[in-house]
């Protein structure tokens, strides 16, 4: 339900409309501009009028202006004194509430412009203030530009195998591996059948057999050396 009241105050007209919001809350809406409230009980209280801060705070001047009419019932600061952010500086009773006017800025009061008892209208002066000025923050630290590497040194080619001639008689890896152990050498006579290289592969050792009897011409791999399956290992003469 909405209750509206027309008053006169200094000789200006207001038109105040009154809802209830919800149990302790009323919307109130003076000449256009709507504030929310709440009731508390054993005791009518209105909300604390501050002005909307700022992200920072700037030090300098800082008035406080009244946001709706009514009635300074009691100055609560004095010129000169210090204040924070939140205090309350005086109380307006406005549609039978007491409003806590508070600094918005941590600072000093430099002149209380109204006194008890005053009327004042919406938009009036209520308090110069003086901001103290904050201290703007250090700038960040640049990150740190790690040196720069130095380039790698070049990787020296790698030489290719050595391959069997075409048609020779070899042994060939039958599986890719690691040569663990070479059991001939060129110009030693070997059978078919003959351990020539043992070689690890799957976690095993397995042993490399020739399957052609004959004079080993060359060894073309080294114990260490990772083979390929097919890779010719030992050629025959």
């Amino acid at each position: 339900m909405t209750k509206e009241f027309k008053f006169n105050i200094a000789g200006q007209d207001y038109t105040a409309c009154v809802e209830e919001a919800n149990a302790g809350a009323l919307v109130v809406t003076v000449n256009g501009k709507t504030y929310e409230v709440e009731v508390p009980q054993h005791k009518i209280s209105g909300p604390k009028m501050v002005q909307k801060a700022a992200s920072a705070q700037v030090g300098g001047p800082k008035n406080v202006i009244s946001e709706l009419p009514g009635t300074v019932t009691k100055l609560v600061a004095a010129a000169g004194q210090a204040v924070k952010k939140g205090d309350v500086l005086l109380v307006i009773e406005s549609m039978k509430m007491a409003n806590d006017i508070v600094s918005e800025v941590d600072g000093t009061v430099k002149r209380m412009a109204v006194t008890e008892g005053q009327s004042v209208n919406q938009g009036d002066l209520l308090v110069e203030m003086v901001a103290d000025a904050v201290a703007a923050p250090a700038p960040a630290a640049a990150p740190k530009v790690a040196p720069k590497a130095a380039p790698a040194a070049p990787v020296a080619p790698v030489s290719a195998a050595p391959k069997a001639a075409p048609g020779a008689k070899v042994v060939e890896a039958p599986l890719p591996g690691t040569i663990t152990k070479v059991l001939v050498a060129a110009g030693q006579t070997i059978k078919s059948g003959d351990v020539v290289i043992k070689m690890e592969a799957m976690k095993m050792e397995n042993d490399i057999t020739s399957e052609f009897s004959g004079t080993v011409k060359s060894v073309l791999v080294e114990q260490g050396a990772q083979v390929q399956s097919g890779q010719a290992l030992v050629e025959l003469a």
